[in-house]
């Protein structure tokens, strides 16, 4: 059951005066039916700052690290230098050369630069052989399953010698099973 302004002020005057604790408000209150320990709290908080009423909010200090001077420094670092291609670096390297947090690293690109993160990953370089290996590896498959080859043009059906003269940079090609 919730204290009372009258309850509270009465119990503030007993701990102060008296000293009581909870389990003698409780023996010489029972009519009240307050618990053991919303007593417990009310006690700890008038023996800790001396008042029944709210605790202050204390004021939360600006701790924004997105300064104009933070800003500039990771724009500096996030895109690649005109002179110098490929030279921008990962949030992690910005985090740790400019002093702040990955997250505020992220939340400065994204909002401030208005840029996107991407993760950087390592992708295979295709050779023309390689290319022609794969081509020629499809036209195996391609025998062995019936599938339509979706070109640019639109729906078409190719065999595979027609596809292996055919220029590969300027083809896309989705396969859908008949299936």
């Amino acid at each position: 059951m919730p204290f009372t302004e009258e309850d509270r002020h009465l119990i503030k005057v007993l701990r102060e005066e008296k000293q009581y604790s909870a389990r003698q408000f409780l023996s010489e209150f029972p009519n009240k039916n307050w618990s053991r320990h919303g007593l417990d709290h009310l006690l700890a908080k008038i023996d800790g700052f001396g008042t029944i009423k709210r605790r202050p909010v204390t004021s939360i200090t600006n701790r924004t690290v997105r300064t104009n001077d933070n800003i500039d420094e990771v724009a500096d670092l996030v895109q690649s230098q005109e002179d110098r291609p490929q030279t921008h670096h990962s949030i992690r390297q910005i985090a740790r050369e400019t002093s702040v947090s990955c997250s505020s690293v992220h939340r400065i690109i994204k909002t401030d630069l208005k840029l996107k993160c991407l993760k950087k990953e390592h992708a295979q370089q295709l050779t023309e052989s390689v290319r022609f290996n794969r081509l020629q590896r499809s036209c195996e498959l391609l025998k062995r399953y019936p599938v339509i080859w979706l070109i640019s043009s639109g729906f078409q059906t190719k065999s595979c010698s027609q596809l292996l003269h055919h220029p590969i940079h300027t083809m896309t090609m989705y396969t859908f099973s008949l299936r």
